[in-house]
């Protein structure tokens, strides 16, 4: 089993900042991706932003300039740097990752979701 936990989401005014992370752990032998999506009511579960183990990296439109995706191999800790928020961002915002486990197997797992609410 691979195990993701979140954290940092909250409440934000329009135009401020949060930082989410999501930390990664079980029998991971590789993460090649990470990324994070939200879901705001009543709409589908969208990428937001995906970091692969090279570092290349994928935003959706509405975000780019804005937020910043990152990882740290060494932590299997994947960080969503949101700037100058925007009270549409409002959503829950889920981690994934997707890699090989010992034996390579391969997993492609989901975080628990943290809550991210911009107000205006």
């Amino acid at each position: 089993q691979v195990q993701l936990v979140e954290s940092g989401g909250g409440l934000v005014q329009a135009g401020g900042s949060l930082r989410l992370s999501c930390a990664a752990s079980g029998s991971i032998f590789r993460i090649n991706a990470m990324g994070w999506y939200r879901q705001a009511p009543g709409k589908q579960r969208e990428l937001v932003a995906r970091v692969t183990l090279g570092d290349n990296t994928d935003y959706v439109d509405s975000v780019k300039g804005r937020f910043t995706i990152s990882r740290d191999n060494a932590k299997n800790t994947v960080y969503l740097q949101m700037n100058s928020l925007k009270p549409e961002d409002t959503g829950i915002y889920y981690c994934n990752a997707e890699g090989l486990r010992f034996m390579h197997t391969r997993f492609n797992s989901w975080g628990q979701g943290t809550q991210v609410t911009v107000s205006s």
